[in-house]
């Protein structure tokens, strides 16, 4: 179908806003500009709203295959369409693993079945994810993996870590790196500061993630690998990548909403689990570092993190719940009301860290309004106000600690390749 999308608010470069029209024909952007005469197609009011690039989230979980109780390809994309996310990239810690060509061929039809956004899978770096032996990065590649990570569990040795990063590099693909010294975790469930101490609960010290990442920049500077930081956590690992980058490494670093927001001073409950997550809820110091890290462009862009779990395995002792929460269906308004709404960040900032900035990090034809390009457009309605409700979630997962905040910017239609995916009061 070619839509005609009317009277939307699109952002400039100086990030003024302007009343524009976009022509949408055969799944792609024909034409943008204003006052644009309908030549036969469907149109879509879009007036009073917010017309962006569709929003990339380049960290989520999607659980299947193997933990489809918890979310599926099809609920997590669909939650990702409500979002305003258009295109998703799901990490490997599914079960079986893509780990070789055959699975990860499994994994691309699958999406192509029942995924409803744009959907690109990492491989893992290590059979099993078990930090031993290296898969087949060619196979993989060439299988459809977007790039390589044992996202939820750090390679623990230096030479497997380079091993991989030398072969990465000679196939143009990224290494992307869960952080995490496992001798340095001493049984940890929240950040090893203040509020673990008073609640008596172990904690996870901030070296255990900037030591990975210290020794990383060091072995992507020898192998001329594209480095990347996930879900960034402390102060020291913000310095670390600062330095790397300073030092012409290519590093680059996502963080997640829920750090940027949230600090251990924030819990309000050390049993509940919504409030757990990998990486923990670190101290305000190494909150207020994300800030400046993202504003001074240390930090590349903004990833959810979206990690969905059942409500019996969050209902678990604290010491024994899964880490994470959910964040795909709230991302967008958390941050405008967080940030754009109180002057911390300007509204164009916080657009261009959610589609230009990891389109261009990892070199994807997303991110941008131009025409000739993939007809994927979100449309934000940034005056309505409502609560946070889980039980109204798209996602398996009801795991978040925003239960009842009420926030403002809700996305109201999100097209994938010219086709509406999911519209606020429709059918989807």
């Amino acid at each position: 179908m070619n839509w005609l999308i009317k009277n939307g608010k699109m952002l400039r470069d100086n990030g003024e806003l302007k009343e524009m029209d976009i022509r949408v024909k055969d799944g792609l952007i024909a034409e943008v500009g204003s006052h644009l005469k309908n030549n036969g197609e469907q149109e879509y009011d879009a007036a009073g709203l917010l017309v962006t690039p569709g929003l990339v989230d380049l960290h989520i979980h999607l659980r299947e295959p193997g933990g489809e109780t918890r979310e599926t390809i099809e609920t997590g994309t669909m939650a990702a369409a409500r979002g305003g996310f258009t295109t998703v990239a799901p990490m490997p810690n599914t079960r079986p693993v893509p780990d070789n060509a055959e699975q990860m061929e499994w994994l691309v039809n699958r999406i192509e079945e029942t995924g409803k956004v744009k959907v690109l899978p990492y491989a893992a770096i290590s059979v099993g994810q078990q930090g031993e032996e290296l898969v087949d990065f060619k196979a993989l590649k060439e299988a459809g993996a977007f790039a390589f990570t044992d996202d939820g569990y750090g390679v623990q040795t230096a030479a497997k870590m380079y091993e991989a990063m030398q072969q990465a590099a000679n196939l143009d693909m990224a290494v992307v790196a869960h952080c995490e010294d496992n001798s340095l975790i001493y049984g940890g469930a929240l950040h090893e500061g203040e509020f673990s101490r008073k609640s008596g609960v172990p904690g996870i010290p901030s070296i255990c993630e900037s030591v990975h990442i210290a020794r990383d920049v060091l072995l992507a500077e020898a192998a001329n690998c594209h480095y990347h930081v996930c879900h960034i956590s402390t102060k020291e690992s913000v310095r670390t990548v600062r330095d790397a980058k300073r030092a012409g490494i290519k590093v680059t670093a996502e963080v997640s909403p829920h750090h940027l927001i949230l600090c251990d001073e924030d819990i309000t409950d050390a049993n509940d689990t919504n409030f757990k997550m990998n990486p923990p809820l670190r101290a305000k110091a190494d909150r207020e570092a994300l800030i400046e890290g993202l504003l001074d462009g240390t930090i590349d862009f903004i990833a959810t993190d979206h990690a969905p779990h059942t409500a019996e395995d969050k209902a678990k002792k604290v010491t024994e719940a899964p880490f994470g929460i959910v964040g795909l269906e709230t991302a967008f308004p958390l941050l405008y009301t967080h940030f754009v709404e109180k002057g911390h960040f300007t509204l164009k900032q916080l657009v261009d860290w959610m589609t230009v900035a990891p389109s261009n990090t990892f070199k994807l034809d997303s991110g941008t309004l131009n025409v000739g390009r993939s007809a994927d457009i979100t449309l934000i309605d940034l005056e309505k106000e409502q609560k946070i409700d889980p039980s109204k979630f798209l996602s398996k997962g009801r795991n978040t600690p925003f239960s009842g905040w009420t926030c403002k910017g809700w996305p109201a239609a999100t097209f994938v390749n010219g086709e509406i995916k999911w519209s606020e009061g429709r059918d989807n």
